[in-house]
């Protein structure tokens, strides 16, 4: 078997390699050691999981399934530690989670440690979480229940306590040439007049100095997190190790972190540069070898066309999808979707092997990474329009109904980016503190809306925790001294078994949220057309409303429609022509289409689709 697969994939990922490293005097040497490291993983792989990748070999676009449904979690938060997840699964499974992606649980610095990305080894779990052999019997206990694990695979840095970091800093030449080390401070300004400012708040600039050795070294986001040098294929080799090394856990995704910024070239933004998908490509051939069942998932927060650069079955057959994700927190705020509809009729088909990752916020922040060249179409001024956004969703604006929070606010710019809860973003934290039940309804409407879009645009769903039962921003991290600087611990709320039970078993808000969650859930799940399906955008001339249809192969269709306003919205039946006629039916509230106008009221959803005849 694994020779075979050598045979089919090693060829490419040589001719890959050499377009990377064939500079180099040593190029076959370290050639020879990826195949022997190859092989030593194949072999170190587990039955169980060799069974699985011949399952998903035999089924290659699994993932596309109307019944996938995510979620992503931190193990303490969520949970407290790897054994105590155990008990969570019954929970998982009764909301329908067949995907559980495990925030960064790898041994990491004390204190501040961006959330745990900053890794300290690949190889050993986070001692407050548990151990690694707690992490393989939770793989093994997900998989028997059905449950794709997800982990992250931070490949861009590790922390400044990794042991490769540790040697480098010692002068060790094995190891110097795994970071970017410069002693010409010219140098690292010219590098720095042409790349992109990530954490400007921690520190100007991509670069720390080291005052114990007199060095710069490469640190594009904390000073603490070291960037690879990936122009060393030593440094391919030994991450690709460590990467089957997780594949071989049993996690059937890898999340790659800040893929953009893997490859470096003076002069250049240093982004999404062509040779950062070659070595993407290079690691997805490594793992077709090894472990094929692995997908990898792409974090591209860029511009909306290079984030599809990434999409492929080459490359990552998952990804984010960023620019959807901010244009319905844009469509909210103004309540005009013309950008959501002109950006994602541009942007949201992708290669019919591949699959979005729909999410409405995430652990980070919400950046509005719209294409510029869209909006000016459409009269909107980028620049202005993403302070109006910031403002608007950081309560800045007069009439905004959200409580965000700002993240890495740019001094000289001004920019910055937005955290917080689903339901606090939708306002439902300020219209509580305000006793107003009319907006209370309408927050309560915002995430039902917002939740419904996640589900039926096509793609999988990934719900972030304590969304799904209604939790409000934890504005208790101001109080942690390694936690205060960073705003993203806002919607990092501790899942409690108080939060948990009101949402299942009560009458208020929560409840609510949860019970409109899991009605959409079930129709998902019951139903090919929200699977390996297309989506086409429509156009529906209504400022305030978005509408798209899903068409399945066996001719299928469900119509989805979607009032951004608080207003009352209608329109003309005949959009539903695109289901090809009959009794027309909204699964959400069973109701009978029947008049010559569509009504929907403030916030209202309807997914339309013709009536089964028995």
């Amino acid at each position: 078997m694994f020779l075979a697969r050598l045979e089919r994939h090693f060829p490419n990922l040589l001719s890959k390699l050499h377009d990377l490293y064939g500079g180099h005097y040593d190029f076959f040497f370290h050639a020879q050691k990826l195949v022997v490291l190859l092989a030593t993983n194949f072999a170190s792989r587990k039955r169980k999981w060799k069974n699985l990748d011949e399952k998903r070999l035999a089924n290659p676009q699994w993932y596309r399934s109307e019944k996938m449904l995510g979620m992503a979690v931190y193990v303490d938060l969520f949970a407290g530690d790897l054994n105590a997840l155990h008990a969570k699964i019954p929970y998982l499974k009764s909301l329908g989670i067949n995907y559980l992606h495990l925030m960064p649980l790898y041994k990491s610095p004390e204190g501040d440690s961006d959330g745990g990305y900053a890794v300290s080894d690949y190889r050993k779990v986070d001692q407050r979480l548990g151990n690694e052999k707690d992490l393989v019997r939770l793989a093994d206990a997900l998989s028997s229940e059905g449950i794709s694990l997800v982990l992250d695979f931070v490949f861009n840095h590790t922390s400044d306590e990794h042991h490769w970091a540790i040697e480098a800093r010692k002068g060790n030449p094995e190891f110097e040439d795994f970071y970017y080390f410069f002693t010409d401070e010219k140098e690292v300004q010219e590098y720095n007049q042409t790349c992109r400012e990530i954490f400007p708040t921690v520190r100007r600039g991509s670069f720390s100095y080291l005052e114990d050795v007199e060095k710069w070294v490469w640190t594009t986001f904390n000073s603490f997190q070291w960037d690879l040098n990936y122009s060393n294929p030593a440094v391919f080799n030994a991450i690709t190790d460590e990467m089957l090394f997780l594949a071989n856990i049993g996690c059937e995704g890898l999340r790659l972190d800040a893929l953009a910024f893997i490859w470096k070239e003076k002069w250049t933004q240093c982004e999404s540069l062509p040779k950062a998908h070659t070595l993407i490509q290079c690691f997805n051939a490594c793992l077709q070898i090894v472990a094929p069942a692995v997908l990898f998932k792409s974090e591209a927060i860029v511009h909306p066309d290079d984030v599809a650069e990434y999409i492929s079955d080459e490359e990552c057959q998952l990804s984010y999808n960023p620019l959807m994700m901010a244009l319905m927190w844009e469509s909210l705020a103004t309540r005009d979707t013309k950008l959501l509809t002109a950006s994602l009729k541009k942007s949201f088909t992708i290669a019919p092997e591949a699959s979005w990752v729909n999410y409405i916020r995430c652990h980070d922040d919400i950046g509005w990474t719209f294409d510029d060249a869209v909006a000016s179409d459409l009269g909107i001024d980028g620049f202005e329009h993403r302070r109006f956004l910031n403002q608007f969703y950081t309560g800045k604006f007069d009439g905004s109904f959200s409580q965000g929070v700002p993240f890495q606010e740019n001094p000289s710019t001004g920019d910055c980016r937005v955290c917080g809860s689903l339901a606090s973003l939708a306002g439902l934290e300020k219209a509580i503190e305000l006793d107003d039940a009319e907006q209370i309804e309408h927050a309560l409407k915002r995430v039902r809306l917002l939740n419904s879009v996640m589900l039926s645009i096509g793609g999988v769903p990934l719900i972030y925790q304590g969304d799904e039962l209604g939790i409000l921003n934890d504005h208790s991290y101001l109080s942690d001294e390694f936690k205060r600087e960073d705003s993203r611990w806002v919607n990092r709320p501790a899942i409690t078994d108080d939060a948990m039970a009101r949402a299942l078993e009560g009458i208020g808000y929560q409840n609510r949220i949860h019970s409109d969650l899991k009605q959409m859930i079930a129709l998902r799940q019951a139903d090919t057309v929200f699977g390996a399906a297309q989506t086409e955008i429509l156009e529906t001339y209504r400022p305030h409303l978005f509408a798209y249809v899903r068409k399945h192969d066996n001719d299928d269709r469900l119509l989805v429609i979607c009032n951004f306003s608080e207003h009352p919205q209608t329109l003309p039946a005949s959009i539903c022509d695109c289901l090809g006629g009959g009794q027309v039916v909204d699964l959400l509230s069973e109701a009978h289409v029947d008049a010559t106008e569509l009504e929907l009221n403030a916030y209202d959803v309807m997914w339309l689709k013709v009536k089964q005849v028995n």
